[in-house]
């Protein structure tokens, strides 16, 4: 792709852009959101055709007129929302559009199932029962048939956009097995993520794309990741999280003797976890999958049917029954990991997403007061940066991180003191990382006490004054920032011979 460019409206949005992929590379597209990432690719896959440039496959000029034609040259793309048709099989899925008839006519199911079970199995190296319908697959085996749909289409060209964000650790690096297995077959890989660690394990090169410019190209093994960053957004993570910690305050939180069991095996998820927060302080959670960090902040707050075991202050007033609502009233709020599933409530508005937590002090004789939740949510949500059209489109019309903010905002509003939150950063670009890094500043600043959960490494390690670490439900190590270290949090996670509680000396 040749010094493409493209307008909406008279306004110039890619500003003369390149990008090439070869055979059997898996190369990286990297940028905040609105970079141009999604105009670049839809042009590459037919969606937009007036677009000027110039695009050469294997070496000659082509202009896609549609998705179609680009398929027909070899190209799939992956989009982040699979676009697979749940009620159909696997093997309806993977033939959709181009389905066998037989001489006589009608559906050759047999010929359309051997299809199927040949690409997952030979490409994929994959066995599922293929007359199933996908909407029983775990979210990570739709994703492989998703891309065993390309491969029947023997794409030479596979565009993936964020396509670990609804994965585990373990079904992510089964995705990556696969896609360096294709790379082997010579099939040229396009990668999106905001993950660093994915980029890191998987691309070979990295492009990067701000404000519709082509900011850089570079192999990775060439790239710190300190210099990705500020090609990116034009500063580094200490940057971006320029906390200076001040010496703690009073008491916001104490856990002292905490246990879960799960719901139905009757397993210890937590076990004897004790810990505090005070005022101005960050305190992180570290562990590896299953650690109990997201359990142990979900007892917190109270958001499971059968009571932990332990004792619970907040503010120095003892949370006797821990439940959501007495959680909130004690001036504690809870941001979960998923904020599609058990945050937003995706078709509501920007503004009643925002309200939902202080609908009482938004109503006046019972009824809500749209007047009363603007005059509240606005400010906030300014605070934070929030790019939309309007508060009254509904949530899901907005990008990841603008999503997260307004689930941000929605806990803010209910003034609290101590804020729990969950993987914050989970799956938003560096830019609007940026903007919680600096809201996090400014609520320590404010006197609050925050309880963090991050899977990445660098950013816990910024952001937190102290790093608790779990394995297996146990706070097994204390770590103060001025010794913390990826290796010594790792060393503790695994269940490192003497794991113990280890603090500064």
């Amino acid at each position: 792709m040749l010094n493409i460019r493209k307008a909406f409206s008279g306004v110039e949005v890619l500003h003369g852009v390149d990008f090439a992929l070869h055979a059997g590379e898996i190369h990286a597209l990297v940028g905040e959101n609105g970079a141009g990432k999604s105009t670049l690719i839809k042009i590459l896959a037919g969606v937009h055709c007036d677009h000027q440039g110039r695009i050469l496959f294997r070496g000659r000029a082509v202009r896609f007129s549609g998705p179609r034609d680009a398929e027909r040259h070899g190209l799939a793309v992956i989009h982040q929302e699979l676009s697979l048709i749940p009620h159909l099989s696997v093997a309806e899925n993977i033939s959709l559009g181009r389905e066998p008839v037989r001489r006589w006519g009608g559906l050759d199911r047999r010929a359309m199932e051997n299809a199927a079970r040949r690409v997952l199995g030979e490409e994929l190296g994959l066995t599922l029962d293929v007359t199933q319908p996908v909407a029983r697959l775990p979210i990570a085996a739709q994703q492989l048939v998703e891309i065993g749909r390309a491969l029947s289409r023997r794409a030479e060209i596979l565009v993936m956009d964020e396509p670990t964000s609804a994965l585990s650790d373990a079904d992510s690096r089964q995705l990556f097995r696969v896609i360096r297995q294709l790379r082997s077959q010579g099939v040229g890989v396009v990668y999106i993520s905001h993950k660093m660690d994915e980029i890191y394990a998987l691309a070979d090169r990295v492009t990067v794309l701000r404000d519709g410019r082509h900011i850089g190209t570079a192999a990775v093994a060439d790239l710190p990741q300190d210099r990705l960053v500020r090609w990116m957004v034009g500063r580094s993570i200490e940057q971006q999280a320029p906390r200076h910690p001040a010496a703690p305050g009073p008491e916001r939180l104490r856990v002292e003797g905490l246990s879960l069991r799960a719901a139905g095996s009757g397993q210890w998820v937590i076990r004897d976890a004790s810990l505090r927060v005070h005022a101005g302080e960050i305190v992180g959670l570290a562990g590896l999958m299953g650690s109990g960090a997201s359990e142990l902040l979900g007892a917190i707050f109270g958001r499971y049917d059968a009571a932990p075991g332990g004792r619970i202050w907040v503010n120095g007033r003892r949370l006797a029954n821990p439940n959501p609502g007495e959680a909130l009233r004690h001036g504690v709020a809870l941001l979960t990991n998923d904020r599609k599933v058990s945050g937003l409530v995706l078709p509501m508005s920007v503004l009643h997403n925002v309200s939902l937590a202080t609908l009482p002090r938004c109503t006046r004789w019972s009824v809500t007061s749209p007047q009363r939740e603007l005059t509240r949510a606005a400010p906030v949500l300014e605070r934070l940066n929030l790019q939309a059209p309007s508060l009254r489109v509904e949530a899901a019309a907005l990008s990841g991180g603008n999503q997260q903010k307004v689930l941000l905002a929605r806990w803010l509003l209910t003034e609290p003191t101590v804020l729990l939150l969950d993987e914050p950063t989970r799956g938003i670009d560096v830019a609007a990382k940026a903007d919680i890094y600096a809201l996090l500043g400014e609520l320590t600043g404010a006197g609050l006490g925050i309880l963090l959960i991050t899977s990445e490494l660098p950013e816990l390690l910024a952001l937190a004054d102290r790093i608790l670490v779990l394995h297996r439900g146990r706070i097994v190590a204390e770590l103060d920032r001025r010794i913390a270290t990826q290796e010594r949090i790792m060393h503790a996670a695994m269940g490192g011979a003497g794991a113990q509680i280890e603090k500064e000396s």
